[in-house]
């Protein structure tokens, strides 16, 4: 195919509208007349006198002669110099002409090419680019404006402005700018590279740049050859200076060509050997409207002036430049943000992982800070709210973390909250950065007059944890200028961390005194709970009645051991662990002082003392022997201890009262608080020296025993009791239980631990009175506590509901004893007498129980009859429980082997003569229980 040029040389082109009297143009062109028509368009621009479309659109006409002086020696000179020597000297019809154009734009197109240099073209694109603007009405040329909704808008003018720069040099001068870019994300670097290439593109003689300083109220010169990016003095931003700072104060661009003798800008470009005469400056603004710098193209003296095309080609640049510049600080944040996580990160696992003292954290904030921000020294005061001072023992840290520590650990420095930066800070809460500190009142120069340091830059932070300032960060003299917003920024985050890294160092130091302080009190309290050698020998040489009587019987009274002020039980514990164990794998020495110590540690409350221990103990001792050897030596020796053990510290409150008071033991054991506690202080007495009883079995074993300890322990928890009835009791009641199981085994053993536990409701009559008062001691002093506190106690430890007592022994014993003991029958017969045992109290205790309703009813008689026939069914019921209690005594009797029937005959008896003996003043003994619990209600808030 052919060139465009040759087509337009080989076709015919359409003649002139019909009517003109001129030939067409482009034929008198090529006879040697006329000239070329494609010289009109610039006619319009010339200064001749010319006929013009007037308003009644009638065509104007130019001369040949017009047209040659119109454009002179421009582009379209070839055209009239061949139209003169080829054509004749008519007239030029413009009209003819723009139909000419419009019909033949491939001849345009052609003839351009040829003719009209790049230059020409570039200014005429920066024209029609202007008009285009101006007719949509858009901004001015310096609006870095980025709008997404502009984008749809077809007349747009920003395409032809990023059409023109597009040719060949600015391209590559942009792609330079690019690569630069990516190799070094730095904001002034970038902006150095494009005020190269506006430079470059406007032809400047010279360029400047300015950038804004830290404050943002200043400009200086940037010279990247410089070490600090800087050779001039601040320019302030203000009207009445010098060019730039005017721009930069008015931030919009401007051109001049008088450099001198305007007010606005008397000192010109701030140069006093200038040869600028034309002057370009636009401010370069981001797209968040802040100013960062002011570029400045200068001309000198002889050379063209810059015009409007040239601030189109600024503004153009400006535009590419400012997404570039955009990019590249979002790029250079990023890289800034990801340098600051690992910085921060390395802080974190350094101090926390090192928290061995105060100082040693103190010691790595200040070290890290300094690194942060470029500091030369750094200060961290501690704020002491007591005296109302801040304070520190490290002080004006330079250098390295190693001679930090070996010379900067010096006398604590002192001084009032309200003295110095540090001390502003401290009270207002307020972020100083301070570029010049001796003009800054605030400042405390004494420290300066002290050591020969001359401080420049500060920058003071305070340091918050839980919204309280508990310290400040001085950070003097930064070694690259000023401290800037970035510095701010930065050390904020690590402001955060630092709160952190200190409150914790204050914890560890607070948990480091408790622990040593917990040490203290753990020795001096093991030394008063342990029994002493002279305990130990006295309790070994103490005479004992052997065998010692009724040992093996479940009517045994412990509480009688103790009447006479002589305390034989340690001295039976030894003997019934001899009768289950043995001694030969017991250190009797360690046996002895392990009971001594349970002992001592039994608190002297009314009922859950010592005492009881050991009543719990030789009931399991017991069921032990009852159980004909089913239960395995591990666990015969678990169950025995722990009775022995299952009460140890016991403050005489229930679980209840200790969770509703959020006491520190129900902090700790959230659920059955004290049995949890009973068995912690059993391992503590036990891994006393010299207390260890256990030390003769393997780590198995060990492990074994121990956890079934704290099985029986915890069972002893009423809570749980119920439970594990219900599990038990449908095993046996379907015959399931075997003692081949051992889950089956270990509820039994939780049975029998709350069996042992509630003996006391099996014991004879006369103990069982005794036992059931010091227990309501107990109760009725929590009662009182709870009624101090504004609270209604339950009816159990009301003083005031006193006579309901036997009340509610029956309903303790029916709901909790009796069922407990029948259970624990079916499963190890021999355990029969506590059936028996509690059947008979509750026996005792239903007629008490009547006795007190019958003497209500007498002092509130009855309206009706109703009461009367609920007096004969309690009558009913009470004549039932004694027969049913004849017939057990019957059985029981007749049950006897005849070897000892001589011997039971004679218990009997004595039995019989002292229920005789007790039947003469049972009513005395029932009456004086309620008298007794009457004066107890009467004592009001008395406690035992």
């Amino acid at each position: 195919m052919s060139s465009p040029s040759r087509q337009v040389g080989n076709r015919r082109l359409p003649p002139l509208p019909s009517g003109s009297r001129y030939s067409p143009i482009y034929q008198r062109a090529s006879n040697g007349h006329g000239t070329s028509p494609v010289s009109q368009a610039k006619a319009a621009k010339g200064p001749v006198s010319n006929r013009t479309s007037n308003s009644h659109g009638q065509s104007s006409h130019i001369t040949h002669i017009d047209l040659t002086a119109s454009f002179g020696d421009g582009p379209f000179r070839p055209a009239l110099v061949q139209g003169k020597a080829i054509g004749n000297g008519q007239d030029v019809d413009e009209e003819a002409v723009r139909n000419f154009l419009r019909a033949n734009p491939v001849f345009l197109e052609d003839y351009v090419m040829k003719y009209v240099d790049q230059d020409r073209l570039e200014r005429w694109l920066i024209r029609k680019t202007r008009k285009l603007k101006n007719k949509v009405g858009k901004k001015p040329a310096s609006s870095l404006d980025h709008d997404n909704n502009k984008q749809s808008d077809p007349h747009r003018p920003s395409l032809s402005k990023w059409k023109f720069c597009v040719h060949s040099e600015k391209k590559k001068m942009l792609e330079e700018l690019t690569n630069d870019i990516h190799q070094s994300p730095n904001k002034q670097k970038v902006l150095m590279e494009l005020a190269n290439c506006i430079a470059s593109a406007c032809h400047a003689d010279s360029f400047t740049l300015y950038l804004v300083d830290a404050t943002g109220k200043a400009l200086f010169i940037y010279n990247p050859n410089h070490p600090e990016g800087r050779t001039s003095s601040n320019i302030q931003i203000k009207d009445g200076s010098t060019i730039a700072a005017f721009v930069a104060f008015t931030q919009k661009p401007f051109r001049t060509n008088e450099v001198l003798g305007d007010y606005r800008f008397p000192e010109g470009i701030g140069l006093e050997d200038s040869t600028a005469q034309s002057v370009l400056c636009q401010p370069i603004i981001q797209s968040n409207g802040e100013l960062i710098g002011v570029i400045e193209l200068c001309r000198r003296l002889g050379h063209e002036a810059f015009g409007e095309e040239d601030d189109e080609i600024v503004n153009s640049y400006l535009v590419w430049g400012g997404i570039s510049l955009y990019y590249a600080e979002m790029f250079q944040n990023m890289q800034r943000h990801r340098k600051l996580t690992e910085f921060l990160l390395n802080v974190t696992r350094s101090i926390f992982q090192d928290i061995v003292s105060m100082d040693t954290v103190i010691m790595k904030i200040m070290n890290y800070a300094q690194t942060l921000v470029d500091a030369d020294r750094t200060s961290l005061f501690l704020v002491d709210n007591r005296t109302n001072e801040l304070y520190a023992r490290i002080f004006d840290i330079g250098g390295s973390l190693e001679d930090s520590r070996s010379s900067n650990l010096q006398k604590e420095i002192r001084f009032p909250k309200t003295k110095g930066v540090a001390g502003h800070v401290a009270t207002t809460g307020e972020t100083l950065n301070i570029a010049d500190a001796y003009h800054d009142e605030r400042f405390n120069r004494e420290i300066d007059l002290q050591t020969g340091y001359t401080t420049t830059t500060l920058l003071c932070m305070p340091i918050f944890i839980r919204g309280n300032i508990i310290g400040v960060v001085q950070m003097v003299n930064k070694k690259s200028g000023v401290f800037t917003a970035s510095d701010e920024k930065s050390f904020q985050t690590f402001a955060i961390y630092c709160g952190l890294a200190l409150h914790h160092a204050k914890l560890y130091d607070k948990i480091r005194r408790s622990e040593q302080k917990h040490r203290v009190a753990l020795e001096v309290l093991s030394y008063h709970s342990k029994c002493s050698e002279r305990e130990l020998t006295n309790s070994q040489e103490m005479p004992v009645q052997e065998p010692f009587p009724s040992l093996e019987s479940y009517k045994f009274d412990s509480y009688s051991l103790v009447r006479d002020g002589t305390d034989f039980m340690p001295s039976l514990v030894i003997q019934m662990t001899k009768n289950l164990f043995s001694l030969q794998r017991f250190g009797v020495d360690e046996l002895w002082r392990f009971v001594l110590t349970v002992k001592k540690n039994y608190r002297d409350v009314p009922y859950h003392n010592w005492t009881h221990a050991f009543a719990v103990a030789h009931s399991m001792y017991l069921v032990i022997r009852s159980g004909n050897e089913k239960f395995t030596a591990l666990e015969a020796l678990a169950m025995f201890f722990a009775s022995l053990c299952h009460d140890l510290d016991h403050r005489g409150r229930t679980n209840s009262w200790m969770k509703n008071e959020q006491t520190p033991l129900a902090a700790v054991y959230s659920t059955s608080t004290m049995e949890h506690h009973h068995f912690n202080q059993t391992i503590t007495i036990l891994q006393h020296e010299g207390h260890n009883i256990f030390s003769h079995l393997s780590p198995a074993e060990y492990k074994t025993v121990l956890g079934y300890m704290k099985e029986c322990i915890l069972a002893t928890d009423l809570a749980l009791f119920f439970g594990n009835k219900s599990k038990l009791n449908d095993m046996v009641e379907k015959g399931q239980f075997t003692w081949d199981n051992q889950e089956h085994r270990k509820l039994l053993r939780a049975i029998c631990m709350t069996a042992c536990d509630l003996s006391a409701c099996t014991k004879p009559w006369e103990i069982q009175l005794e036992i059931v008062r010091v227990i309501y001691q107990e109760f009725y002093a929590e009662g009182d506590l709870e009624k101090a506190q504004g609270k209604t106690p339950i009816a159990m430890k009301d003083r005031n509901t006193a006579h309901e007592l036997p009340a509610h022994q029956v309903g303790f014993l029916v709901g909790i004893c009796l069922p407990c003991y029948e259970l624990l029958q079916k499963c190890i017969p021999d355990t029969k007498p506590l059936v028996e045992g509690s059947q008979a109290k509750l026996t005792k205790w239903s007629r008490m129980a009547q006795h007190n309703r019958n003497a209500i009813e007498s002092m509130n008689p009855p309206s009706d009859d109703s009461s009367k026939e609920d007096q004969e069914e309690n009558e009913e019921k009470s004549s039932e429980a004694g027969e049913k209690e004849g017939e057990r005594e019957e059985k029981k009797t007749s049950g006897s082997d005849e070897k000892e029937k001589g011997a039971a005959e004679t218990r009997d008896n004595q039995s019989d003569k002292k229920e005789e003996a007790k039947e003469e003043k049972g009513g005395k003994d029932e009456s004086k229980l309620v008298e007794g619990a009457a004066e107890e209600s009467n004592e009001g808030n008395a406690s035992p």
